[in-house]
C-alpha cells in the first residue's frame, strides 16, 4: 500500500493533512495564506520537523506565485528594497511558529539568503520572486531523496553492528519514538524511514513504538503508518520501554530530531531521553537520524537549544474516536475530545521536546553518512555528514 502523505500539492494548490484528526478521519486543509501556514504549524495541524520546513517554504512559493499573477501588482512588487522588506517579514512571521525545530530556521534562512542574492546581483523584484519559488519548491522536493539515502546509511550501520555482534543482522526489532515517518517529512522519513528500509529489504522482524503522549503522535501516527506499510508492529505505553529492554531482545532505538547541537545533543519529542537513558542502561545502540538541516553547528551543546513548552491544557487531554464507533450524519467517525485529569489542575509540566545528551548516543546518521564518537569521547565530530 502507498505511503501516508503530509503535503499535497496540485494545480497550485496546497494542502496538508489534519493530523490532529488521524488516524480516524482524513481531512486535507487548504493552505492559502503564510497565515494559515503559520497557525497550521503552530497549533500542531502538521508536525515534524522536515514537513513544517516543507509547509513553510511552499507557502512562500504560493504566496509569490499568485503576487507574480495578480493584478494590480501588490506593491512590494513594485521596488527592490520594499520586496526585500516583504519577504524578510513573512520569513520572520514563519519562523516564530515553532522555535525548536531548526529545520524551519534553516528553510527560512536559506530563503533569505536567496532574497539578499538575487536582489544583490541586481535582479528586479519580479526575478527575485521567481528565484525564490523555485528556491522554496526545491526545499521540499529535495526531503525524499535524502530520507531514502539516510535510511540506507542507518540501516546498513546497524546490521553490521548485529553481525559484529555475532548475528545475521536479519531479523532486527528496532523500537522508535513519536513520529517520523511520510507524515513527518516529505515522504519516507528518517527514523521510520530506517525502520521501513530494514523491512523493504527483509531484515525487520519486529518495530516497536510508543505512544508518545501527550498527543499521540506514536499511537495516532505511527501506528498507522506501520500498519499502512504492512510493517510487523508493537505499540507500548511511555513508561513499558525499560520493561520492553528487560524481556525482548532490541537491537536498537531510532529517533529523529528536532535539533542536533555541535557536539551531538540532541532535542527531540519529549521522552527520547528516558528512552536513551534505558537504552544504555540495557547497552542497546540509540541511534539519531535527520537530515543535514537538523545540525545547528552555532550552538555548541543541547543548553542553548530553546525548549518549546504547550499550553497545559493540553496534558489534561486526550482526543480520539468514540467507542464502540459511531459515524455521523456526514459518514465519518465521530470523534471527541476529553479531559482526563481533575477540573483545574494546577501545576502542569508540558514541554515538547528533551534533550539527549551526546553520550547516550551511539551514532547520528545524515544523507552524508554515519557520524560515531571516537573512543573514549563523550561528544561527536559532526563535521564529516553535515
Amino acid at each position: 500500500m502507498a505511503a501516508l502523505t503530509s503535503i499535497r500539492t496540485t494545480n497550485g494548490k496546497l494542502e496538508i493533512v489534519n493530523q490532529l484528526l488521524l488516524p480516524h478521519t482524513t481531512e486535507f486543509i487548504v493552505i492559502d495564506t503564510i497565515e494559515q501556514a503559520h497557525d497550521a504549524i503552530k497549533s500542531m495541524k502538521i508536525r515534524g520537523a522536515p514537513a513544517i520546513a516543507s509547509l513553510a517554504a511552499l507557502s512562500i512559493a504560493l504566496h509569490l506565485s499568485r503576487a507574480l499573477q495578480a493584478s494590480p501588482v501588490p506593491g512590494f512588487l513594485a521596488s527592490a528594497e520594499a520586496f526585500r522588506e516583504h519577504v524578510e517579514a513573512q520569513l520572520s512571521f514563519l519562523y516564530t511558529a515553532r522555535p525548536t525545530a531548526v529545520n524551519l530556521g534553516a528553510a527560512t534562512r536559506r530563503l533569505s539568503n536567496v532574497l539578499h542574492a538575487s536582489l544583490g546581483a541586481g535582479k528586479g523584484p519580479r526575478e527575485a520572486a521567481e528565484d525564490l519559488v523555485i528556491e522554496a519548491k526545491e526545499i521540499d522536493a529535495e526531503d525524499v531523496g535524502r530520507n531514502k539515502q539516510m535510511a540506507k546509511w542507518g540501516g546498513e550501520w546497524l546490521v553490521q553492528q548485529a553481525r559484529n555482534k555475532g548475528e545475521p543482522g536479519t531479523e532486527l526489532n528496532v523500537m522508535t519514538v513519536c513520529n517520523t515517518g511520510s507524515l513527518a517529512t516529505s515522504g519516507y522519513g528518517t527514523a521510520l524511514g530506517l525502520i521501513t528500509y530494514l523491512h523493504e529489504t527483509g531484515r525487520l522482524k519486529r518495530a516497536y513504538y510508543t505512544q508518545s503522549t501527550p498527543y499521540h503522535q506514536g499511537s495516532r501516527l505511527t501506528a498507522l503508518e506501520l500498519q499502512t506499510l504492512k510493517i510487523p508492529a508493537t505499540m507500548l505505553c511511555d513508561s513499558m520501554v525499560g520493561s520492553l529492554f528487560q524481556h525482548h531482545n532490541v537491537h536498537a532505538v531510532v529517533v529523529g530530531a528536532d535539533r542536533i547541537a555541535q557536539n551531538g545533543d540532541t532535542a527531540n519529542k519529549v521522552g527520547t531521553y528516558n528512552a536513551a537513558v534505558l537504552a544504555a542502561r540495557h547497552g542497546i545502540p540509540f541511534i539519531v537520524v535527520a537530515p543535514v538541516s537538523t545540525v545547528d553547528l552555532e550552538i555548541p551543546d543541547g543548553s542553548a537549544i530553546p525548549i518549546e513548552h504547550r499550553p497545559p491544557l493540553e496534558a489534561c487531554l486526550v482526543r480520539g474516536a468514540l467507542y464502540p464507533p459511531a459515524v455521523n450524519s456526514q459518514g465519518l467517525t465521530e470523534q471527541a475530545t476529553v479531559m482526563v485529569t481533575p477540573t483545574g489542575l494546577e501545576g502542569v509540566y508540558n514541554p515538547s521536546f528533551d534533550v539527549t545528551p551526546a553520550d547516550l548516543i551511539s551514532a547520528i546518521v545524515t544523507e552524508k553518512g554515519v557520524a560515531v564518537k571516537e573512543h573514549g569521547a563523550g561528544i561527536f565530530d559532526l563535521t564529516g555528514v553535515v
